[in-house]
């Protein structure tokens, strides 16, 4: 029988449903990797945040066994560090990602101009070495449980 969450919207789930959640996270690592060799750079940081915001989904899920709804990498980070040591530098890497959620998307988000044309190839080099560091950490220690 599968140990059901349940989400802070009701909605439940299978717990064991993290590692779909990390795997998705890593298909959209590699898209990102993809946007970024393809020179759409914008797209490669929201991919990037993307990432992160599963692979700590996923965390979440499988420690706390709940399901958080939010698409903030930095509160989600937040609610992890009550369960995992988590590094100051990874909490300043999981702010600089959020900027990359809504801005990268949509034209209202600046006064002028389509979101793609304000980011450069070094915010998305930068969205990327951040996702892998988190990305990493959160595969770290979703393992450790598996050990």
């Amino acid at each position: 029988m599968r140990a059901n969450i349940e989400s802070r919207d009701g909605l439940s789930m299978s717990y064991e449903r993290y590692r779909d959640w990390l795997e998705e996270a890593l298909d959209d690592y590699f898209t990102a990797q993809d946007l970024y060799n393809l020179k759409r750079y914008s797209k490669a940081a929201f991919f990037s945040h993307q990432a992160c915001e599963k692979a700590l989904k996923a965390l979440l899920i499988k420690r706390l066994k709940r399901y958080n709804p939010v698409h903030s990498v930095l509160k989600l980070m937040e609610e992890a560090k009550r369960v995992v040591d988590v590094p100051d530098e990874l909490m300043r890497r999981a702010q600089y990602l959020d900027r990359f959620f809504i801005p990268t998307r949509y034209p209202n988000a600046w006064p002028s101009g389509p979101p793609h044309k304000h980011y450069t190839q070094e915010d998305a080099e930068r969205a990327l070495e951040y996702a892998r560091e988190i990305l990493e950490f959160a595969k770290r220690e979703i393992e450790k449980d598996d050990e």
